[in-house]
Formats: C-alpha cells, sequence, structure tokens
C-alpha cells in the first residue's frame, strides 16, 4: 500500500529542507524532534505554521520535515518555503493565496563575502594620513 504524501524542496541562505505532508492530525516533526523543542522561538514557529494557517490545512496534514545546514533562522525560512511547495502539490488552487502573501519566493538575501584588503564584506580598515 502507498503512503499519499506531498513533498516539497525549501532553500534559505544555507540551509536546505525535504518537507513531507502526509494526511493526519497536524503534528509539525523536524529531524525526528517534536516541532516545539527544535525551534526555540514563537517567531519561527509562527513563521512554519504561516501557509498552512493561510490555506487553513493546518488540522490536516502532518509535516515530517529534515533540514540540514545553517542555522535555525535559516532552516525555519527552509521548512516555510518547503511547506507551500508541498501544499501546491496538493492542490494547485491554494497557488495564488500563497503566491499574494509572497510564501513562494526563495529569499535570496545570504552573506556577503569578505573581500580581501577589508575588514568584512565593505568595512574597511581604518584609514592613516601619515
Amino acid at each position: 500500500m502507498a503512503v499519499i504524501q506531498y513533498y516539497g524542496t525549501g532553500r534559505r541562505k544555507s540551509s536546505a529542507a525535504r518537507v513531507f505532508l502526509r494526511p493526519g492530525t497536524g503534528a509539525i516533526t523536524v529531524n525526528s524532534r517534536e516541532f516545539a523543542n527544535y525551534f526555540p522561538t514563537e517567531s519561527l514557529r509562527v513563521q512554519i505554521r504561516q501557509p498552512l494557517l493561510l490555506t487553513e490545512t493546518a488540522d490536516k496534514f502532518d509535516v515530517l520535515a529534515t533540514v540540514d545546514g545553517g542555522g535555525v533562522a535559516g532552516q525555519a525560512g527552509a521548512v516555510r518555503l518547503g511547506i507551500t511547495r508541498a501544499l501546491c502539490e496538493y492542490n494547485i488552487e491554494l497557488r495564488p493565496r500563497l503566491k499574494k502573501e509572497g510564501l513562494l519566493t526563495r529569499d535570496a538575501r545570504a552573506k556577503e563575502r569578505k573581500k580581501y584588503g577589508m575588514a568584512g564584506a565593505r568595512k574597511r580598515f581604518q584609514f592613516s594620513k601619515r
């Protein structure tokens, strides 16, 4: 018997998330750990639940995510994008609502690289006249 599930990949900064939506009661599991234990702050938890609440599917699916790389903020953004893409796979009619909220756009902001001869990406070393 095949398990019904919908898949979405999410990326943010240097994090990547593989997200599976399975019919269930609304439990969210990240790397085999409880959702509330994995993400420490309420703001990150709200960010992840956003696509589910927007489409009123929070209690229809169990979310199973495996996340790798980056920190908690990047991982939360990756899981959110993964959930959004999986919801679009489940029902394409949810897409306009998710797109309007900007949830289908991958956040491309990442740390700018340090340049040679500079203290950081843009900061310079102290100028000395003499």
